[in-house]
């Protein structure tokens, strides 16, 4: 059983992405992300803690906008408005979720397509359905990066995907069958689960619940890879795999945290450093 390095690997592209920047001739500007941040939801404040530090790592200009809980629709729009418009900004990232006064389909369809790193833009969106995109979702092109790290081919594997969010499990199962793969989509409703994800060669969980797919769920010798972040019943961080059980008969396993974790927010400064050059040509 090997595990699948996040923390790693996703130095190893941050060491690459660094690299360009450093290139950068002196007075020219480097790339730029704002994040915006609404409320005080304490997940969403460590991630956004998380973004600010790859930039500085990476030598991106990095702006934090960090708004009350009760900015109102307008007020935000607005500023997604100005951010479109400024010449120093190459992506902008609206914090999910956000308070429920506030429409988010609506706010990510203010942000330009040009801009939108997170992809969560109708515009991209489609354009990944079909194969002709400038960025991916974070989480779902980590995954692909690590298996990609790690040697693993999907192409002609049986892959089923674990949840049908439009964040991971949609993208996540469009990128695997860009890749060759036999996907299958499994989510709440899905009959006999076991036996779906007992066929997968590759099997990426990603549905929230902690510890949910056991070792009887896994075929020997599967790749595994655990999107979830969960607390268990101590209170630890763990993921939607039984990490113990599991990792007894999978082939690659991604530990949480130290999986895929890391690898979406080097991810974003990728998206960044995409937009950064097109919008420079």
């Amino acid at each position: 059983m090997t595990i699948l390095d996040g923390k790693l690997t996703s130095q190893k592209v941050r060491e690459k992405i660094k690299a360009e920047v450093d290139l950068i001739p002196e007075g020219v500007r480097h790339p730029g992300l704002a994040v915006i941040i609404v409320g005080d939801d304490p997940a969403s404040h460590v991630y956004v803690r998380n973004k600010k530090k790859g930039c500085e790592e990476v030598g991106f200009l990095s702006r934090e906008y960090a708004l009350p809980e009760s900015t109102t629709e307008e007020e935000l729009l607005s500023l997604v408005e100005e951010l479109n418009g400024d010449s120093e900004i190459d992506g902008i990232l609206v914090q999910l979720p956000l308070p429920k006064h506030l429409d988010d389909k609506k706010i990510i369809e203010s942000i330009s397509p040009a801009k939108d790193v997170d992809a969560f833009s109708y515009h991209n969106v489609g354009r990944i359905t079909v194969g002709d995109y400038d960025f991916l979702p974070c989480t779902p092109a980590g995954v692909m990066e690590l298996l990609d790290t790690y040697g693993i081919d999907p192409s002609g594997k049986s892959a089923v995907v674990v949840g049908r969010s439009n964040i991971v499990g949609k993208p996540q199962a469009l990128l695997l069958l860009q890749a060759n793969a036999t996907v299958t989509v499994a989510h709440s409703k899905t009959k006999n689960l076991a036996e779906v994800t007992k066929g997968a060669d590759i099997l990426v969980v990603a549905i929230g619940k902690a510890k949910f797919v056991t070792a009887d769920m896994v075929k020997e010798g599967a790749v595994v890879v655990d999107v979830g972040m969960n607390r268990d019943e101590n209170g630890k961080l763990c993921g939607d795999v039984d990490f113990e059980s599991v990792k007894e008969k999978a082939s690659y396993i991604t530990p949480v945290p130290g999986g895929v974790g890391p690898m979406t927010i080097t991810e974003l400064l990728k998206n960044t450093l995409t937009a950064y050059k097109r919008n420079n040509k």
